[in-house]
């Protein structure tokens, strides 16, 4: 017998009595009942008619019927015949939506400790500095690298937490641990009850990386530049050990890390770059070196380079946590805000819209909020700023489903998918809409009191022996506004409608200002058979007299019509700016043809210094120089009383780099300084002010055989990518004396090799030892007629062969003469030579040697004695 239950109050009391049956439903046959429980195999089926389905962002059902058995969506359309077994829910007036999918998160894992952060040459929370891992097993170098990690092996339901992502919308999530740049596989699970085993919907669904090292307590990596080589180098190693292992099981290691990494490379790959909005295109090249095209979870400012984002043609999941407004109240406060983080408050809301114009796919996730209840309104914010409804509801439901390659099973309301379903009282994204359910895995989920659902609308209230009145209910349907106006009479009484009691209980009370004398209530109830249209109940009158009352609905609720929006924040939004800094342009500066006239021109070649000339500038070069030139459509600077001379190179640099120092190790010639520029840096700005046009930035001198250099040119507002200069020959940055054998660094450390002069002198001749090694190796792979394993790719010793060939350079920090002339003696010994020692005070103790070795100098304008070996 078909069973029907015509209104949303019966949803309590029917599903208490069903649950137990629902639960059974969803446990495993490998699952034995319990101890003295009747099993109960009963199938359960429910059908959700008279509503409008909104089957995907793109399609729509005006008014049809969703059938469910056993979680699972049996039958959807406009004209479905009910099954006779199914509990009939008459939803008229309601709209149905997919439920959310949230793709970051760490639902049912287990709390990790905090991650350490470094600080300066020390890691917080770090009791001494640590080089080995203590991580026990045949597992990876590096306690950063967890791909073994499964977070479907650590999953435990979350009652609580569960409850708070179903109340935002969402209906299933992808879960995972995040700690560590390799954090292994995520499970997307789901956000209902039971068991652990019938809430895993994928237990590998996706690989997640990011550029943070996590909780390890290694020194290595301790920079950005690490982290992406670390990356580089594990892309490299699983592409070896994978071979070696099949090839020469006996001769290769273990490595369980690399086993599981391996593993992974089939999964969708998503990178956290969520810590900086340039991190998204270092992660990018990164992943296109491999080959692997990474799914990039953002922080929500890639409108801020959203043509450089799309190119990356990588989906994004981003955020919406927009920041909040600043208090500018106290002129201190106000003189420590930046342009760029006001910049930032203005725009960030329009990310989403950004996005979508650009068609970037992208998901929106709820992590990273202030507050989870910030969600919605934050959503319904970024729609007001240009994000259509329909891609809110997709970035929701059909993307996510579509990264997680699970489009067949979620996302959408079809067929043969689960049963994940939101019903809401009108439109989902406005805020007067009520989210009243949240069906989960085919089992209803109360959100809000759903009791006769809307009962807003036109009524007559009749009190017995009083009269009649008509009532308003207006408002929203969480929050009705309610009035009362006397037959045949204008003066409109305000009362208010609560709920509080639970269920179908109703009271209206009058206000002291409604002219009834004393403080009247009428209680009663909403009648659960006639969809909310008829209410009663008993009141008790000014002199305690209890009075019959009863209430019909008349009229359903008409919305007004929404008035047009004069405060539509988008025609007040400021220009982007390139780069989004302060000084920043509105609009990049064109290449231009410029001649300059009657100028002092100062060659810096044999021709010395020229007066009253002229010069052309051409396609980015110098085209003629000379008196009296003309060049059609040029751009003509007086150069009177003015001097022209070449942009100053800046030998030795540090600016516009997110990171210096690689101090992880004494070699670290992996790492590159041109994965870390940040073109935003103002040093970029001031120093073309200064005349400078061209700067090598150097890695530190932290270790005696630091990282890759980059030569780039000053081009304000530019990306780091366009920054760098083409075709320029590559260097490493080597170091000697106090710094590198770690003098000042404190009394923890101690104990990394090399802790004295002669111990440098030993790193770079072992170094340089164990390159020729590894050439030969190599040589002796690519001759063999059938040569087996490849050797494995180590791009430390690839930067020390490439120097060893003098296919790239050194440029060396310096001081003391006896450690100069050393490194010139090393490289010797290895056949070739240094390019430059900068510093180099000591360097006119040793210039003779220096000529004939042919080595450079680049020393410092002004800046002496600040430690012992720089004293003289």
């Amino acid at each position: 017998m078909k069973r029907i239950v015509s209104t949303f109050l019966a949803y309590t009391v029917l599903f208490a009595v069903l649950f137990v049956g629902v639960q059974s439903l969803s446990a495993q046959e490998t699952f034995p009942a319990s101890t003295g429980e009747v099993a109960n195999k009963k199938p359960e089926c429910y059908a959700l008619t008279n509503v409008r389905i909104v089957v995907s962002p793109t399609s729509t059902i005006e008014s049809g019927t969703i059938v469910i058995r056993e979680g699972i969506i049996e039958s959807v359309g406009a004209k479905i015949t009910i099954p006779p077994d199914a509990v009939v829910y008459d939803l008229k007036g309601k709209v149905v939506y997919p439920s959310f999918i949230e793709m970051d998160s760490d639902y049912g894992m287990p709390v990790a400790p905090p991650a350490l952060v470094p600080t300066g040459r020390r890691v917080a929370g770090a009791s001494a500095p640590q080089y080995d891992s203590q991580t026990q097993g045949a597992y990876s170098w590096n306690e950063s690298l967890k791909p073994e990690k499964q977070a479907s092996a650590v999953f435990i339901a979350n009652p609580k937490a569960a409850d708070e992502l179903r109340r935002l919308g969402f209906g299933a999530t992808l879960s995972f641990q995040h700690d560590g740049i390799a954090r292994g596989a995520a499970a997307f699970v789901s956000l209902g009850d039971g068991k652990e085993n019938t809430l895993i919907f994928k237990d590998r669904a996706a690989a997640e990386l990011s550029l943070n090292r996590g909780t390890s307590r290694q020194e290595y990596p301790g920079s950005l530049m690490g982290v992406l080589a670390l990356l580089r180098q594990t892309y490299l190693d699983g592409a070896w050990y994978k071979q070696a292992r099949a090839q020469e099981p006996l001769k290769t290691e273990t490595n369980l890390s690399l086993e599981a990494w391996n593993a992974l490379q089939t999964l969708p790959q998503i990178m956290d770059v969520s810590g900086n909005r340039l991190n998204a295109f270092r992660a990018d090249r990164v992943g296109d070196e491999a080959g692997v095209q990474y799914i990039l979870r953002t922080y929500g400012d890639e409108y801020a380079y959203i043509e450089d984002v799309k190119k990356t043609q990588a989906p994004i999941i981003t955020s919406l946590n927009f920041p909040l407004a600043y208090n500018l109240d106290d002129p201190l406060d106000a003189l420590n805000v930046t342009l760029m983080e006001l910049k930032n408050w203005e725009l960030a809301p329009t990310n989403p819209a950004a996005l979508e114009k650009a068609g970037v796919p992208f998901a929106l996730t709820s992590a990273g909020l202030r507050a989870k209840a910030d969600f919605m309104p934050n959503l319904r914010t970024a729609i007001k700023y240009g994000l259509s409804k329909q891609q809110a509801l997709a970035s929701l439901t059909t993307i996510p489903a579509q990264l997680l390659k699970m489009s067949d099973k979620i996302g959408t309301i079809e067929k043969g998918k689960v049963a994940n379903l939101l019903v809401a009282s009108g439109d989902i994204f406005e805020a007067e809409t009520t989210i009243f359910h949240n069906w989960v895995q085919g089992k209803l989920y109360e959100l809000a009191n759903p009791a006769n659902g809307d009962l807003r609308g036109t009524y007559t209230l009749s009190l017995t022996g009083v009269g009649d009145y008509t009532l308003t209910v207006k408002g929203t349907v969480s929050a009705p506004q309610t009035e009362l106006v006397q037959a045949n009479d204008t003066v409109k009484i305000p009362l208010t409608l609560d709920r509080t009691g639970g269920g179908n209980l109703l009271t209206l009370r009058f206000a002291k200002k409604s002219g009834v004398k004393g403080e009247m209530a009428l209680t009663g109830w909403i009648d659960s058979k006639t969809n909310g249209d008829t209410w009663s109940g008993k009141g008790q009158d000014e002199t305690g007299i209890w009075l019959a009352w009863s209430a019909k609905r008349t009229k359903a609720f008409e919305a007004p019509a929404p008035k047009p929006d004069t405060t539509n924040p988008l025609a007040k939004l400021g220009k982007r700016s390139f780069p989004p800094v302060e000084y920043g342009f509105t609009a990049l500066p064109k290449q231009e043809t410029v001649l300059i006239k009657n100028a002092t021109l100062w060659t810096a070649e044999k021709d010395g210094i020229l007066k009253n000339t002229d010069i052309v500038l051409k396609g980015g070069k110098i085209a003629a120089i000379g008196k009296n030139l003309t060049e059609a459509g040029a751009t003509v600077i007086d150069g009177t009383g003015k001097h022209v001379s070449p942009g100053i190179i800046d030998e030795h640099s540090h600016i516009a780099l997110q990171a210096i120092n690689e101090s992880g190790q004494t070699i670290t010639c992996e790492v590159r300084e041109g994965d870390v520029i940040n073109p935003e840096d103002i040093n970029i700005y001031r120093q073309l002010a200064g005349g400078v046009t061209t700067s090598h930035l150097l890695h530190g001198s932290a270790n005696s055989i630091g990282g890759q250099t980059q030569l780039i040119k000053l081009r304000w507002g530019l990306s780091g990518e366009q920054l760098k200069f083409e075709g320029a020959p590559g260097f490493v940055k080597f170091a000697l004396g106090e710094n590198v054998k770690q003098a000042n660094w404190g009394d923890s450390y101690t104990v990394r090799f090399p802790q004295t002069r002669m111990g440098v002198e030993q790193v770079m001749t072992d170094a340089f030892t164990r390159a020729r090694e590894y050439e030969a190796e190599w040589k002796n792979f690519s001759a063999a007629k059938n040569p087996g394993v490849a050797p494995r790719r180590d791009l430390e010793l690839d930067a020390l062969v490439e120097i060893i060939n003098s296919k790239r350079f050194i440029t060396c920090h310096s001081y003391v003469q006896s450690e100069i002339t050393m490194l010139m003696r090393v490289t010797e010994q290895f056949g070739f030579r240094v390019n430059t020692f900068t510093h180099i005070l000591e360097g006119y103790k040793v210039a003779d040697k220096m000529k004939a070795h042919g080595a450079n100098a680049s020393s410092f304008a002004d800046w002496w004695a600040y430690k012992m070996e720089v004293a003289d």
